[in-house]
C-alpha cells in the first residue's frame, strides 16, 4: 500500500505544476481575445517604445492574435471599395452582342394642313408685330415727337384700282386751216387690245374728259402731223411751226396747258408731236387737244393719232 501512496504523490507532484501552467495560458487567451491591444498604438515616449515593441513582437509570434491585429487594423475604405469595383467588374464578364431591333411603333397623327392663305396671315402679323416694335423704340428714343402712323396691313389694298382711265384714238383725219386752231373731236372707242376706256369722264364725240373728281390727272398725245400738201405749194420758212396743245376748259392761255412746238421746216412730210404731262382739275371741269397751224398753208391730222389720260389722286 505505500508504494501505491508513494506512486499517486509521484505523479501529483508531476501533473499539477503542467495543470496550472495550462490554465493560466488558457486565462491569458480569453483574457486577451476579449481586449484586443491594437498593433498601431502611438507610444508615450521613447522609453516606453523599446518595451512595446518587445511585446509586439511576442505578439506577432502568436497566429491568433496577429489574425486579430489584422482584423482590427484601421483603413479608410476607399482602397476596398475600388478594388470591390474591380472584383465587381471581372466577375462580371465580357459583354454580349446586342440585341436584335424591336418592331416599329405606330405612325403619329398626320399634321396640321397650312395653306397659302394661312402663311400669308402669319406673315402679316410678323411684320406688324415688327412695325409696332420699331415704333415703340423711336418713342423712346424722341418722346417729343409724335408716333408715325402705323396702318394695317389689312386696310392697305393689294392692287389699287384705277377709277377713269382712258386711251383712244382718231377716227377720220382733220384738216386744219393755215393760222387757224383746231379742237380735236370725233374719237372712236377701242377696238383693239391693249386700249380702254374706264369711268364715265370721256366724251368721244367731242374729244373732251371731263373730271368726275377734283384731283392730279395724268394726260398725253401722240398727234400724227401730214405737210407734204404745204411742201410741194409753197416755200417753207423758218417760223413756220404747229402747236399741239391739251388745255383746260378751251382756255390755253388763260388756264396751265400742256404744249409742245414742232417746226415744220426741220421735219418730214409726215412727223408725230408727243404731249405729256400733268395737271390738276377740279370736279366738272374738262380737258381737250388743240392743234395750232402756224404755217401759211394747211396741214392735215392722220387718224390713228392717240389720246390718253388718267386719274392719278385726289
Amino acid at each position: 500500500m505505500r508504494g501505491w501512496w508513494l506512486l499517486l504523490a509521484l505523479l501529483c507532484h508531476q501533473l499539477c505544476p503542467r495543470m496550472v501552467t495550462a490554465a493560466r495560458r488558457d486565462r491569458d487567451r480569453r483574457g486577451r481575445k476579449e481586449h484586443p491591444e491594437p498593433l498601431n498604438t502611438s507610444l508615450a515616449n521613447s522609453e516606453e517604445q523599446p518595451k512595446l515593441l518587445e511585446a509586439a513582437d511576442a505578439r506577432l509570434t502568436d497566429p491568433r492574435r496577429t489574425w486579430i491585429s489584422f482584423v482590427h487594423r484601421p483603413d479608410d475604405g476607399s482602397n476596398s471599395k475600388r478594388r470591390c469595383k474591380g472584383k465587381d467588374k471581372k466577375l462580371r464578364g465580357l459583354v454580349g452582342p446586342p440585341g436584335p431591333p424591336g418592331p416599329q411603333g405606330p405612325p403619329g397623327a398626320p399634321g396640321a394642313e397650312v395653306t397659302r392663305e394661312d402663311l400669308l396671315q402669319e406673315f402679316k402679323e410678323i411684320l406688324k408685330e415688327a412695325m409696332e416694335h420699331r415704333a415703340s423704340l423711336a418713342i423712346s428714343a424722341q418722346p417729343s415727337q409724335l408716333p408715325p402712323l402705323l396702318l394695317s396691313l389689312e386696310e392697305v389694298p393689294s392692287q389699287r384700282r384705277v377709277e377713269e382711265a382712258f386711251h383712244c384714238k382718231l377716227k377720220g383725219q382733220v384738216l386744219v386751216d393755215k393760222k387757224t386752231l383746231v379742237e380735236l373731236q370725233n374719237f372712236q372707242p377701242p377696238v383693239a387690245k391693249g386700249a380702254f376706256l374706264r369711268g364715265s369722264g370721256l366724251n368721244l364725240a367731242t374729244g373732251r374728259f371731263t373730271a368726275p373728281v377734283g384731283g392730279i390727272y395724268q394726260f398725253s398725245a401722240n398727234i400724227h402731223i401730214d405737210h407734204s400738201e404745204l411742201k410741194s405749194k409753197v416755200q417753207l420758212r423758218a417760223r413756220d411751226s404747229v402747236r399741239v396743245l391739251i388745255c383746260i376748259e378751251s382756255l390755253c392761255h388763260r388756264h396751265t396747258s400742256l404744249e409742245v412746238i414742232a417746226g415744220l421746216e426741220s421735219n418730214s412730210k409726215i412727223f408725230t408731236v408727243y404731249v405729256h404731262g400733268l395737271l390738276q382739275l377740279q370736279a366738272g371741269q374738262y380737258t381737250s387737244i388743240f392743234v395750232d397751224n402756224g404755217a401759211g398753208a394747211a396741214i392735215t391730222v392722220q387718224p390713228g393719232s392717240d389720246f390718253m389720260g388718267m386719274l392719278l389722286g385726289a
